[in-house]
């Protein structure tokens, strides 16, 4: 249909609200019974009709001291009136079952140090204002999660990387420090001196897998890496090879706070280089999150 038609039409058929207002009329007799029940004033309810009645060209309802009574066409129109309402109706019904699906779900994808450390602490916090709400969470990398969400296969994302990745609008949710960490029997652990950034770049490393927040980080900071002493998929495994005392690695200062407190690892000082990193929730392009999604953006800024 072209658009001069749909114009056209719109200004021939009367609103929903004027439809209503007419088969609330033919229901009740009365103009005044049938504005009280839709909330507005009788002199309004009787300009509604008035202006119906000249965009029509036809007159609706008779107006007398004993109530209001359909014309003979004003008949006619409220069957009409009657299917375009019932349409309405189920147009309503069909949305909001529609709102219902998304409402009842909520895909979530993160990188592995907010989807460990933080986010349980938001979806139980969620879960009390929400409890119907289903949430499946998918982890990995800061580039998987960007791969999720313009797959449509997540309606929110968290990543740590220093860029947006191509593709996602984003709000900055937390900040975040990298630090060097190594098990208490490590030389480092013995340096009278902080560790300057062409060491740790010299330094094979236990590592993130490429395309992590952490990595990416790193990198950008130290203008480039040593070949890793062991590539990892996952903080905790990370996290647990420096432990073991295979080597130094670079985690967040979120992942290794009670292993720091207990003396499991020990942090070493850096001489030259920052590595704060900012944390972002993400989301596609010109689609800001809504229903549990937008909640859970709520929360992660409280």
């Amino acid at each position: 249909m072209s658009s001069a038609v749909t114009s056209s039409l719109a200004h021939r058929v009367p609103d929903l609200g004027a439809l209503e207002l007419l088969l609330a009329v033919a229901r009740l007799g009365s103009l005044g019974g049938a504005a009280r029940e839709l909330g507005i004033t009788q002199p309004a309810a009787s300009s509604r009709i008035r202006s119906m009645e000249r965009q029509l060209g036809v007159a609706l309802v008779d107006r007398s001291p004993r109530g209001s009574r359909l014309t003979d066409a004003g008949a006619l129109v409220t069957d009409w009136a009657r299917r375009i309402v019932e349409a309405a109706e189920a147009f309503d019904v069909g949305a909001q079952a529609l709102r219902d699906q998304r409402d009842s779900r909520l895909r979530v994808a993160a990188s592995m140090t907010i989807a460990e450390y933080l986010l349980p602490g938001w979806l139980l916090a969620l879960r009390a204002g929400r409890p119907d709400t289903a949430v499946s969470l998918l982890a990995g990398n800061s580039a998987a999660v960007a791969e999720r969400l313009l797959a449509d296969e997540a309606d929110l994302g968290f990543v740590e990387g220093l860029t947006v990745p191509t593709g996602l609008d984003s709000v900055v949710i937390a900040h975040d420090r990298l630090i060097v960490v190594t098990a208490p029997g490590h030389p480092w652990s013995r340096r009278r001196r902080p560790l300057t950034s062409e060491e740790l770049a010299a330094t094979p490393l236990i590592l993130r897998e490429k395309g992590s927040g952490t990595r990416q980080v790193l990198d950008t900071a130290l203008g480039g890496l040593a070949r890793p002493l062991i590539e990892l998929s996952s903080t905790t495994a990370v996290k647990a090879a420096a432990v073991g005392g295979a080597g130094p690695a670079v985690l967040s200062e979120l992942a290794v706070r009670e292993e720091l407190a207990m003396r499991r690892l020990v942090s070493i000082p850096m001489a030259d280089v920052s590595l704060a990193r900012d944390l972002r929730a993400v989301w596609p392009t010109g689609h800001r999150p809504v229903g549990p999604a937008r909640d859970l953006l709520h929360l992660t800024r409280a």
